[in-house]
């Protein structure tokens, strides 16, 4: 393998023994907020967000294709014997040429959108009725793309924008693919008792083929809420690392690196977050996924994709 990335929380690898080349794509237990990357570790969590996003990759494949080659890696599959530590956490992947926007949907008002709502009364320069509220639900979905700016950090931009620097074609296909990939999320959330807020998707071609690539509606490019407790106006209960950002908001911290250290207790309120809404939509044990993943790693059998 030869290492080609590391992410705020995924590490990826080529697999060279391969024509065309495999991507061997690794979950860490890494956490970022604000796209600084804090420096104690979420246990659990890069195999919970590798469990989730291949169920829901599966879940949404007939509306379009993903990168995944094998959801869980065998030692045939990836050309050698899988390291341990990579165990329930990696993936083995189509390479794709990414599309470097990022494809945020939303449905209910939260975080920069919610600012930017309470000060202009648009989001993402769409413009909405007076009168709503944190976490009300939006008239109906907005696709909201967003790029990285000069300084590495997101950056919100109208459809208007996107088209400019990507072309309306490809925004338009973006746009459509996922509100509807978003719909069927929101669709599996809702009969678990769980609202999806927002999410966001990236998008890449292999061979003139779109793939939905990366991570696909987890706790890391989502906001889940409990539909149950779910007010307008107030703060929801929430699945997500909205957790972390909270606390971190609340110590004043000015958002550069280096990040302040995080006390166990809000590492262990992630870990159990990420594990019950996991649970929760899908119907599966994590205990399941682990033993499926390891079963597979000391196996030469091809490892599904779902």
């Amino acid at each position: 393998m030869r290492h080609v990335y590391s992410g705020k929380v995924r590490d990826v690898y080529e697999l060279d023994s391969f024509d065309p080349p495999r991507l061997l794509m690794v979950a860490s237990d890494r956490v970022s907020a604000f796209d600084v990357v804090m420096k104690e570790k979420v246990p659990g969590k890069g195999q919970i967000l590798t469990a989730m996003s291949c169920w829901f990759m599966a879940l949404t494949s007939d509306i379009v294709p993903n990168h995944l080659i094998e959801a869980l890696p065998t030692p045939a599959g990836v050309g050698e014997p899988i390291d341990p530590e990579f165990v329930g956490r990696s993936v083995v992947t189509r390479r794709a040429q990414m599309v470097e926007l990022e494809c945020i949907v939303r449905g209910h008002l939260a975080g920069s959108a919610y600012k930017e709502y309470s000060a202009k009364g648009t989001v993402h320069g769409h413009s909405l009725p007076a009168g709503l509220k944190l976490a009300s639900p939006l008239p109906e979905p907005l696709f909201c793309p967003s790029i990285k700016n000069a300084v590495g950090h997101d950056e919100n931009i109208s459809v208007a924008r996107a088209r400019e620097i990507f072309g309306a074609e490809l925004v338009d296909l973006l746009a459509r693919t996922s509100l509807a990939v978003f719909a069927r999320g929101s669709e599996a959330a809702a009969k678990a008792g769980i609202v999806l807020a927002d999410t966001k998707f990236e998008f890449g071609y292999s061979d003139g083929e779109l793939l939905l690539c990366d991570e696909v509606l987890t706790p890391d490019s989502s906001r889940f809420w409990e539909s149950e407790a779910l007010e307008p106006g107030k703060e929801p209960v929430q699945f997500d690392k909205q957790p972390l950002r909270d606390y971190l908001e609340g110590l004043g911290w000015d958002k550069a690196p280096p990040p302040p250290a995080l006390p166990s207790e809000v590492l262990a309120t992630l870990s159990a977050r990420y594990r019950s809404v996991y649970e929760r939509i899908t119907g599966q044990s994590f205990e399941s996924w682990l033993a499926r993943a390891q079963a597979a790693s000391s196996s030469g059998r091809p490892g599904p994709a779902d």
